[in-house]
């Protein structure tokens, strides 16, 4: 499916991905600059060495342009600096981390 006015593949540099975060509950946030709705990424907190990633959501205007991905690629890089390990709950999640083997150390159930 073509969306009409976005590139096919929009670079991690266009992609804004912000965090917020309680002591039990995290949520990313993609922004990709001319557009108004966003992709987000949301996490439930085990404690401070484990997270569930369980769920991942891209309107239909940006879908196919990297914004899930650029999402999950965030949640893996900050798992890589703070720390902790992913239990991917969400089927994109879980998919993504099946297509990148060198993950692999970062996911666990």
């Amino acid at each position: 499916m073509e969306n009409p006015g976005i590139p096919e593949w929009i670079t991690m540099s266009e992609i804004d991905i912000s965090l917020e975060e309680t002591e039990t509950r995290g949520r990313y946030e993609a922004r990709v600059p001319g557009h108004d709705e966003t992709g987000e990424l949301t996490f439930s907190r085990l404690g401070p060495e484990k997270v569930i990633a369980d769920h991942t959501g891209v309107p239909d205007s940006l879908r196919g342009t990297g914004v899930g991905l650029a999402l999950v690629e965030r949640l893996v890089r900050d798992a890589r600096e703070k720390g902790f390990r992913i239990v991917p709950l969400c089927p994109f999640v879980r998919a993504m981390s099946e297509k990148h083997p060198e993950w692999a150390d970062l996911f666990t159930s």
